[in-house]
């Protein structure tokens, strides 16, 4: 059995992820925020074990309700979830010692979405495990 695969998920209000596998994050780790939302981010953390190094690791990361239901969207095609998926495969370096954990990252920035008031959760899928990460969205009053 392949060893679990360790994972992070944080919501920010920007981040973006560089070549050597850094994530640059601004307004990191809230779990609350109004509705519509503001464009925001998700960034994954991963540490790949030594023995899903080299192989295709696939992945999706989708918003869905409280239920774990995918969340479906307007838009001027029709309607559709908000999800990101491919595979991800991770070398071993030269020079790195067997058994080594690996850092892997990515982000996924998100534009202002109209969801309606409710609990909400980033589910990401990979390599046959499942993480998530719950949020809340809430009406803004009107000013004042």
């Amino acid at each position: 059995m392949a060893s679990p695969i360790e994972v992070q998920l944080i919501l920010c209000d920007a981040a973006v992820s560089d070549p050597n596998g850094k994530v640059h994050m601004l307004g990191a780790g809230w779990s609350f925020t109004g509705t519509p939302t503001a464009p925001h981010a998700v960034a994954v953390l991963l540490g790949i074990p030594w023995d899903r190094t080299n192989q295709k690791i696939p992945f999706e990361l989708e918003l869905c309700d409280e239920d774990g239901q995918p969340v479906v969207l307007a838009t001027g095609d029709g309607t559709q979830n908000l999800r990101h998926a491919g595979n991800m495969e991770i070398g071993r370096p030269p020079g790195v010692d067997p058994g080594t954990t690996l850092d892997a990252s990515f982000t996924l920035s998100i534009p202002p979405l109209p969801l309606t008031a409710g609990r909400y959760q980033w589910r990401l899928s990979i390599g046959g495990q499942v993480e998530v990460k719950s949020f809340a969205a809430r009406s803004q009053g009107p000013p004042g």
